[in-house]
């Protein structure tokens, strides 16, 4: 489906003034409600700019909404927002750990899991995560380098090589600096491979890692080195997944993603001008 400037500047002008149900964009196309809920979804996907919500759902009487995701108010409480800057000020992993987030999500929405280990790859379970997704995931990543893994013999690549070939959009804020353009160029090769845009990085470095599976669930790693505690107690890696399944912190979490990536600087330039730059050293 080709999408064009336009039509995704006439969905989101008109949607920016007060929402709009499906049957008014598809009249304001002139299109049928169904491609008009095509162009709403990929708009969503790909920019962040625009939601939808079915209200009733179920019922006869059932109507979704497209409204403007409001990325400059990212916050719905002071809560939110201070945790939001901690992120923002963050470029290492160890500059904020998830379970800042964790604990204010209630239990019944909220799973953790931790183990110590020195090497916890067969923990990871990427590739069951990746699986579930039906529509968009959205990575927060240091270096891309979990796609070099390998779970149950199968590397994490293939599997996301097999998403982007069922449509499944990838959105992904990494650094794409010397040490891992080998990785972010194994990704964007996909999408030559298969002969469509599905996969999309962006530079940035930022502390968190994991993911956001459609609108469903947050997963995050952290990994505690004892080596980088003062007076550790611990001997051992400690490895920990936090899951969250509370729908108004995953929009929240959402949010945070796409304030990222929008002014990030998409990898293809970034790629592009590390290239240029000549390695006049010699031994």
């Amino acid at each position: 489906m080709v999408l064009d400037r336009d039509t995704i500047k006439k969905i989101t002008d008109f949607v920016y003034t007060k929402p709009r149900t499906i049957q008014e964009i598809s009249v304001l196309l002139d299109v049928n409600w169904r491609t008009a809920e095509r162009y709403v979804e990929r708009i969503s996907e790909e920019t962040g700019s625009i939601s939808a919500r079915t209200f009733r759902k179920g019922t006869r009487g059932a109507l979704k909404i497209v409204f403007w995701n409001n990325l400059e108010r990212i916050h719905s409480s002071e809560l939110q927002e201070r945790i939001f800057r901690r992120i923002e000020s963050g470029g290492k992993k160890t500059d904020f750990s998830p379970f800042d987030i964790y604990q204010y999500i209630s239990d019944d929405k909220r799973r953790a899991v931790l183990y110590q280990t020195k090497r916890g790859s067969e923990k990871e379970r990427i590739k069951d995560y990746l699986r579930t997704t039906r529509n968009q995931i959205l990575s927060f990543s240091g270096s891309v380098s979990w796609i070099n893994s390998k779970e149950k013999d199968e590397k994490l690549i293939d599997v996301v090589r097999a998403m982007a070939e069922n449509n499944i959009s990838v959105k992904i804020i990494s650094r794409v600096t010397v040490d891992s353009m080998k990785n972010v160029r194994s990704l964007l090769a996909i999408n030559d491979e298969i002969g469509k845009k599905v996969i999309e990085i962006r530079h940035a470095k930022q502390p968190l890692r994991g993911f956001v599976i459609d609108s469903d669930i947050a997963r995050f790693r952290e990994v505690i080195n004892p080596f980088e505690i003062e007076d550790s107690e611990i001997s051992k890696d400690l490895l920990l997944f936090y899951e969250i399944y509370d729908k108004e912190w995953i929009e929240w979490l959402q949010k945070i993603f796409w304030h990222i990536f929008r002014t990030a600087i998409p990898a293809e330039k970034r790629i592009k001008d590390l290239d240029s730059i000549r390695n006049i050293y010699t031994v």
